[in-house]
């Protein structure tokens, strides 16, 4: 059986012991767009210091959370998480947005995030998500199955893309991702459709046929290449 959430939290808080500061879940699963059995459930673990002497207990506890599919939590030191957000500006921005305290004292108070170190990398991750898509589709070839496969691993992570486009413009991203899409193509001038007939897919919504997936995918990139040729030329 899959650990659930306050599972997770009453064995972190078991094998890290007092250093224990926080535990914090972030991102779809807060949002509304968690898919039981597709999306994660993304976790941030502050700490008063790593204790060296208990990783072994911990590496336990994780090794059972990542059974169900999870990654492993985001795990900071409390000096490393306010300090760091000059570092990680997409996934602080993230976290500081949809969040929700599951144990001990809410970390993001106090913390905020440049526009112009977030600019920097939603940039960087934009034209790295587009090289990972056209790596994919490089291997998955004329085959349809692959090329759904693909869609399918990439769509969360472009979603994160698109939030932090929507937060250089200064608004809040929308929640619904059709709805996101649909906004930062009109601020990059690309056609949304691709992307919102994977987010169909990937909602169960509208699933994708192997004869469509070739045009679904090569209207995807061709989005995802406008959308960095205008982070390129952006602003902050």
């Amino acid at each position: 059986m899959a650990m659930k959430l306050d599972e997770l939290v009453s064995q972190l808080r078991g094998a890290y012991g007092s250093t224990l500061r926080s535990v914090l879940l972030y991102g779809s699963a807060v949002a509304g767009e968690h898919i039981a059995n597709r999306s994660d459930y993304n976790i941030l673990v502050v700490l008063d210091a790593v204790p060296l002497d208990r990783l072994a207990a911990v590496g336990s506890v994780l090794r059972a959370w990542s059974e169900a599919g999870n990654p492993a939590p985001m795990t900071f030191t409390e000096a490393e998480w306010k300090s760091s957000a000059d570092v990680f500006p997409m996934e602080y921005a993230d976290i500081l947005e949809r969040h929700k305290l599951l144990y001990g004292e809410d970390p993001t108070k106090e913390v905020t995030v440049a526009r112009s170190d977030l600019r920097l990398q939603v940039e960087q991750q934009a034209l790295g998500k587009l090289l990972h898509l056209r790596r994919g589709a490089m291997a998955a070839g004329d085959d349809g199955g692959g090329q759904i496969k693909l869609l399918e691993a990439s769509l969360s992570a472009i979603m994160v893309v698109f939030r932090g486009v929507s937060r250089l413009h200064g608004e809040v991203p929308p929640q619904d991702y059709a709805d996101l899409s649909a906004f930062v193509a009109s601020k990059a001038g690309f056609d949304p459709a691709p992307i919102q007939r994977t987010i169909q897919h990937v909602r169960g919504t509208q699933k994708l046929k192997k004869d469509e997936a070739g045009a679904v995918l090569a209207g995807y990139m061709a989005g995802m290449e406008k959308l960095v040729a205008y982070l390129d030329r952006f602003t902050a």
